[in-house]
């Protein structure tokens, strides 16, 4: 049996009210229980927290907020738990209980006229991709996590994911949020309103927030038609030139996913992850995967778009090879590729990960040359770069010295390569970070680099809904200076 982190009395009194309130699956003390949701994914941050609490409702969120407002506990809110900046873990002091939406996971309704779901926090993306296309429609964001990842934590940190290019991050698909503010009131925006000018838009404000400024606790979110049928291509090429190249040449509404592969980045996951195949004969230096689809069972099929697209690059030279997937489990299987690119890289040893974007026509040009001064400047690293070519946004991954110990190496070099990778995107007018957050991760940099003016809105703002600093401390923004939380 794990030991159980050491509660403050305010933090006892608070777990006794949950319980007494709400019944014992509302406050959990069992340290075995708390023990996996206390590290991120990435397991470079590990918390304490001697409870979770994990409300059923809208009603038990704001009672549990407003009784932690009063008595200056703070709270981390957490979903999935699949943050890639350490945003959902609690501190290391043991300061803070873990606030647990999954026990909301209703989808409260789902209309396919409107194209509008109304999904509760705790939805795992998963669970909403097959509850949409049970009623002919889909939710038209999708990423590696969509398991565990929840609709809760994608709201607040404004995930994207690989159909941005067509349908942007998630932000644009939010119609309305739900969301219970600092002081335990109920932010009810779940309207799918056009038009609505009565000031400031508190919904756009929380999404993308991480959890600092409200919990949410449900979303209205837009839905498209179901998918008739896709065609899903591997190609090989030469450089990320090429592949923006190619994106420009075959560029429509029907083409939603341009993700770009690296070699070495798919070497790690046919050395890695069992059951994978290289799409394509032979090596190339960089791969893409594209996927075009149609939501009309009797318009042309996008095989048939894509496949003299296709044939025409290879003819200019463009491209080295493609091959369309032949059937929908060939589809999958390319998918799974980009899928486990992380996966693959974690298992092969530490490396120090960056989710930013650069304006897309200087993309190629970044990964390319960012790359080899990385590589420069920390000798024996690997740097490389993955993801969503088209809209700008790639993971530029630096890979530690083979046989480096992992800790050494994000002790002594991590740092310095972030300052590195971060310096040349904000010289190349782009942002440090494009669809994790900033969390804890972050907050540092975003500090050092951010302007003036936004950092010091950024305080203003958190001081503003929460001058307590009770939701989610030590992430994505401190309180103004001159400001205290509990």
């Amino acid at each position: 049996m794990l030991t159980p982190a050491a509660m403050t009395p305010a933090q006892q009194t608070l777990i006794d009210a949950v319980a007494a309130r709400f019944g014992p699956k509302a406050a959990i003390t069992d340290a075995d229980t708390i023990a996996p949701w206390l590290s991120d994914w990435r397991g470079r941050y590990a918390g304490a927290s001697p409870a979770i609490l994990a409300p059923s409702s809208r009603e038990e969120v704001a009672a549990i907020v407003g009784l932690a407002n009063q008595s200056g506990v703070p709270l981390v809110p957490q979903g999935g738990n699949t943050s890639m900046v350490g945003g959902a873990t609690p501190p290391a002091d043991g300061s803070a209980l873990i606030l647990s939406l999954r026990r909301m996971n209703h989808i409260r309704t789902l209309d396919p006229a409107a194209n509008l779901a109304v999904a509760e926090a705790g939805v795992i993306l998963a669970d909403l991709h097959a509850a949409a296309l049970a009623a002919g429609r889909r939710f038209p964001l999708t990423l590696g996590a969509k398991g565990s990842a929840t609709v809760g934590g994608l709201v607040s940190t404004n995930a994207g994911g690989t159909q941005v290019l067509r349908f942007g991050t998630m932000r644009s698909l939010v119609a309305g949020v739900e969301a219970v503010l600092p002081d335990g009131s109920v932010h009810d925006g779940l309207a799918a309103l056009k038009k609505d000018n009565r000031g400031y838009d508190l919904n756009q404000l929380l999404i993308g927030a991480e959890g600092t400024l409200g919990v949410i606790t449900a979303a209205s979110l837009r839905l498209v038609p179901a998918i008739a049928a896709r065609a899903v291509a591997w190609v090989g090429l030469a450089s990320p030139q090429a592949a923006l190249d190619l994106l420009r040449r075959i560029e429509s509404p029907a083409i939603e996913s341009f993700e770009i592969v690296p070699g070495d980045s798919l070497a790690l996951v046919l050395e890695h992850i069992p059951g994978t195949r290289s799409p394509l004969e032979g090596r190339h230096p960089w791969h893409v995967l594209i996927e075009a689809v149609s939501s009309d069972p009797d318009g042309e099929p996008p095989a048939a778009m894509l496949e003299p697209l296709l044939g025409e690059a290879l003819e200019a030279g463009l491209i080295a090879d493609a091959v369309v997937a032949a059937s929908e489990a060939q589809a999958e299987a390319f998918w799974r590729i980009r899928d486990s690119l992380s996966e693959a890289e974690r298992a092969s040893g530490p490396a120090v990960q960056h989710d930013i974007s650069v304006p897309v026509a200087d993309m190629p040009r970044f990964m390319i040359e960012g790359a080899a001064e990385a590589e420069a400047r920390f000798p024996g690293t690997h740097a490389t770069a993955f993801g969503h070519l088209g809209d700008g946004n790639v993971h530029f991954h630096v890979r530690a010295p083979i046989g480096a110990d992992r800790d050494a190496f994000y002790a002594e070099q991590a740092p310095a390569i972030t300052r590195l990778v971060h310096d040349m995107v904000v010289a190349a007018g782009g942002s440090i970070s494009a669809e994790h957050g900033i969390g804890q991760m972050k907050r540092a940099e975003l500090e050092r680099l951010g302007p003036p003016s936004r950092i010091a809105a950024l305080r203003a703002i958190k001081s503003a809904l929460d001058p307590h600093g009770i939701l989610n401390p030590g992430k994505l923004v401190t309180l103004a200076p001159g400001r205290r939380g509990p």
